[in-house]
């Protein structure tokens, strides 16, 4: 176990050490642990272990304990932490974003909302699922991707008439239904301003083994008509590469296997 500081360190570098000190054993701590091991006031180590979390120096699991992330085990060579959706889509996230130099997300259904990571063509890391800040499903090209492939009594659950965004969305459950089996058909979603007037997005479903979406990852596009062959394409190898990743491999034993992301623990939004 790591042992306490008996002063705390002053500069961000003596500070960012001492936090990943307290990691050597590949332990978990809560922020509080991490505080209390590193002699550092709360809200110090709050804001750095987030911002660490960020970058993927870090790991923020469901329970709100820290693990070294995904950046820290590729540079030290180890398996020991099985990296989940959320690291390896956060990776995907980056090359997408830059490839196009459009915004791009990551998506995952939590009743009738989407969680999402994003990352916009900029020099900030990829944002983090956040329980707070959901988008709806039936409005989004996120959510659409996702409910088409998602149980029948996921799709019944929604209410019959469904909450208007703007003048495009679709506001009632069968003109959904609708839209979903196209989505079924040609495995790309597409949101034309049914959310936000005059913002379009284009998303594709990402199937983990045994043929369930698990995920899915959206686009925004200035123009839908000029933009779709050049994002249908890339979006499906996204798609299709982190639905590699996901799949365990039985005949390679050596292989980290990867887990699904942990649902967050709340999905509550405006």
């Amino acid at each position: 176990m790591p042992q306490c500081r008996t002063s705390p360190p002053r500069s961000v570098v003596g500070r960012i050490t001492a936090i990943l000190s307290t990691f050597h054993a590949g332990d978990r701590h809560s922020v509080t642990e991490i505080a209390r091991l590193t002699k550092l006031p709360v809200s110090t180590t709050h804001r750095l272990v987030a911002e660490l979390a960020a970058w993927q120096i870090l790991y923020r699991s469901g329970d709100g304990r820290y693990r070294i992330g995904l950046a820290v085990q590729q540079l030290r060579g180890e398996d020991w932490a099985v990296p989940s959706l959320h690291e390896r889509g956060a990776r995907v996230l980056a090359d997408l974003s830059a490839a196009t130099q459009r915004r791009a997300r990551l998506g995952v259904l939590v009743g009738d909302r989407v969680s999402y990571a994003e990352k916009r063509p900029d020099a900030e890391p990829v944002s983090g699922f956040c329980p707070s800040a959901t988008l709806p499903a039936h409005a989004t090209a996120l959510g659409k991707a996702l409910l088409a492939f998602a149980p029948p009594t996921t799709v019944a659950s929604l209410p019959r008439n469904l909450r208007v965004y703007t003048a495009r969305t679709l506001d009632d459950a069968d003109r959904l239904r609708r839209a979903l089996n196209v989505v079924r058909l040609t495995r790309l979603a597409i949101c034309d301003g049914e959310l936000v007037a005059g913002e379009c997005t284009v998303a594709a479903p990402v199937f983990a083994p045994g043929g369930g979406a698990v995920a899915a990852l959206e686009l925004e596009v200035a123009d839908l008509r000029a933009e779709m062959p050049v994002s249908r394409a890339t979006l499906a190898v996204a798609a299709a590469g982190l639905a590699r990743e996901l799949a365990a491999d039985s005949d390679a034993s050596w292989r980290p296997h990867l887990r699904v992301l942990e649902a967050p623990r709340s999905a509550a939004g405006g």
